[in-house]
């Protein structure tokens, strides 16, 4: 976490976190929630970084850490503002779950916050269950949680 081709994606996720929530969840939330682990738990083998980089700049990206001995959680899954549209975060994620199950874990978790309704549809149409219920108004739910299995891979 601490190269440099994950600044940008980090700098832009935190400017996208205080513009969709302001101060719902306190001023310097998003600041705090992006430096809320440190980045050892990022590390191989029990965790993983993906940067996409497209002539020389960091486009896309995410990351994962170990939840539990069988299960990976998703992390900072990120498209640049300049990059949406085009599937790079669909290809994050499958690259993700290949990665996490090649490393032996059978079980992904996952959070969005409740003002990103495009990675909410972006789990649950890759397959992702909602830990939640899809009917309440997504303000009252303070983590939208999704889990799914993953298929072994050798």
């Amino acid at each position: 976490m601490h190269d440099a081709r994950v600044r940008p994606l980090l700098d832009e996720l935190a400017q996208e976190y205080d513009s969709r929530y302001g101060n719902l969840f306190g001023r310097g939330a998003a600041a705090e929630e992006l430096n809320r682990y440190p980045a050892e738990e990022f590390v191989a083998p029990g965790g993983a970084l993906l940067i996409v980089q497209e002539n020389g700049e960091s486009v896309a990206g995410g990351a994962f850490r170990r939840r539990g001995p069988d299960t990976a959680e998703f992390k900072r899954i990120w498209t640049h503002s300049a990059h949406r549209r085009r599937g790079l975060a669909r290809f994050v994620l499958a690259e993700l779950e290949a990665l996490a199950a090649r490393r032996g874990y059978n079980r992904v978790y996952l959070t969005t916050g409740p003002r990103q309704p495009e990675a909410k549809h972006l789990y649950l149409n890759s397959g992702y269950e909602p830990l939640f219920d899809l009917a309440a108004d997504p303000e009252t739910i303070k983590f939208l949680a999704f889990s799914k299995d993953l298929e072994p891979r050798g």
